[in-house]
């Protein structure tokens, strides 16, 4: 009984991309509806930008991409990088939206624990109830852990665990092993199964134009292909639209 009222009770805004970038669309461009009617159902009317995913801390740059693919939504919304600020746990205690681009998981992650944003971002998000959008790594570390990433571990966060903000994880950029070729390595199905040998934990594996939409308790897919959801043994094939909720009751 305690676990269900706890769950009941969860806030939860949540939009995770597979990737900001899909092909045959500028930045953002695809999933725009969606972000719009996002912004406007959260009153989104300043983004904190979190770029710290970015390996070379070219951070003013990729703030000012992303700012320049938001202004595109015509909403008025202006975005600014969390790096800009003196004291980024105050800029998270004041934020209406946390943006989380993509990079790296683990130097993304690595940071969130240098900066004491862990447990700030979690409470702001399902405690607050403010907006979160995570791309790629931000999507990562919107779950329960980074253990399920494509990067490299090129650095070493103190933990795997991330904001879990979803009792789930995600595979960003998700793609089925080409028949054809002659590659003899591991596919990321593969590599899923070999995780799911150690770990009981359902992993999301978004395709790119795909993107899930939480409301409280509720999940949905959305997006222009599948998404496939890897559970330990079996996997499953989700058309946008699909109701996933059911992945926050874990």
């Amino acid at each position: 009984m305690l676990a269900k009222a706890v769950t009941t009770m969860v806030k939860r805004q949540l939009v995770l991309l597979s990737s900001s970038q899909v092909h045959g669309y500028e930045l953002m461009q695809q999933p725009k509806p969606i972000l719009i009617e996002f912004f406007k159902k959260n009153n989104v009317t300043e983004v904190i930008f979190v770029p710290y995913a970015k390996v070379n801390e070219d951070y003013d740059g990729y703030t000012k991409m992303m700012a320049n693919a938001i202004l595109s939504f015509e909403l008025q919304t202006s975005v600014k990088g969390l790096h800009t600020f003196p004291d980024p746990v105050e800029a998270i205690n004041q934020a209406h939206c946390i943006y989380i681009g993509g990079g790296n998981s683990f130097v993304l992650l690595k940071k969130l624990y240098d900066l004491n944003l862990v447990e700030v971002i979690r409470k702001r998000v399902l405690e607050d109830g403010i907006a979160y959008m995570g791309s790629s790594a931000g999507s990562n570390v919107a779950t329960r852990s980074i253990q399920t990433t494509n990067d490299m571990p090129i650095i070493y966060p103190p933990t795997f665990d991330a904001l879990n903000l979803v009792p789930f994880n995600i595979n960003p950029h998700y793609f089925d092993a080409d028949e054809s070729s002659t590659h003899k390595g591991e596919t990321r199905e593969d590599r899923i199964k070999e995780f799911h040998l150690l770990n009981d934990v359902p992993v999301l594996g978004l395709r790119e134009g795909t993107l899930l939409v939480v409301d409280d308790n509720r999940a949905t897919l959305k997006g222009i292909v599948n998404a496939r959801l890897f559970t330990r043994g079996e996997s499953r094939e989700y058309a946008p639209d699909s109701d996933l909720s059911f992945l926050l009751q874990q």
